[in-house]
């Protein structure tokens, strides 16, 4: 696996297929291919790409249409999408915004342009996530305290929280989960005494 980034490679003509795989391939990025909108959506949802290169022009569903349908999937809906089109004139190019895309390179693409977009991209992204907090509704379990994820598992608290952001954990217990632990040890209430006598020495 890459640590450059995945890109989903989306078109209907191989050979247009052929030459961006290998520009990318050249750039060290991993590469995955679709031949169409509909292949795009189970791709992407295999893959998790870092970009995608979306054809506008296609069989079945075009582009466009590709584009608000993986924006309207949860896992999907911050993967930033370059539009590779042969349209000219504003409206294809507000068009493509509109639906979710972020650029666009122009057909026939020149490899310079087109790897200094997705790098831009790619990179943009994996900062994103870098710096990303946790928000919005979580389901907790109100009993043994497991987070549900996005694919309806549960697990725990600690692995949630690694996953969806840069926080680590140090564990220790709380004075109440002491408190039930250790309650009736000779040990524990001897330093529970001695703790409570310093914190009246220190004015707390």
């Amino acid at each position: 696996m890459s640590d450059v980034g995945r890109v989903l490679v989306v078109d209907d003509i191989m050979q247009n297929i052929q030459l961006i795989g290998a520009t990318l391939n050249r750039g060290g990025y991993d590469v995955f291919i679709a031949h169409s909108g509909e292949e795009a959506l189970e791709k992407a949802q295999q893959t998790n790409p870092d970009l995608i290169l979306l054809d506008v022009m296609m069989p079945g569903i075009d582009g466009y249409e590709t584009c608000r349908q993986l924006k309207q999937i949860f896992k999907l809906k911050d993967i930033p999408v370059i539009f590779l089109t042969a349209l000219d004139g504003n409206d294809s190019l507000l068009k493509g915004f509109e639906v979710g895309g972020v650029d666009y390179v122009s057909k026939p693409f020149k490899p310079a342009e087109l790897m200094a977009r997705v790098k831009t991209h790619v990179k943009l992204k994996k900062t994103l996530e870098e710096n990303s907090s946790l928000r919005g509704l979580i389901p907790i379990c109100a009993q043994c305290k497991k987070i549900r994820d996005d694919s309806g598992f549960w697990e725990s608290v600690e692995s949630y929280i690694s996953k969806h952001s840069a926080a680590s954990f140090s564990h220790s217990l709380c004075s109440t989960c002491e408190d039930d632990l250790y309650g009736g040890q000779p040990w524990y209430a001897k330093k529970k005494e001695k703790d409570r006598l310093r914190d009246i020495e220190e004015g707390k």
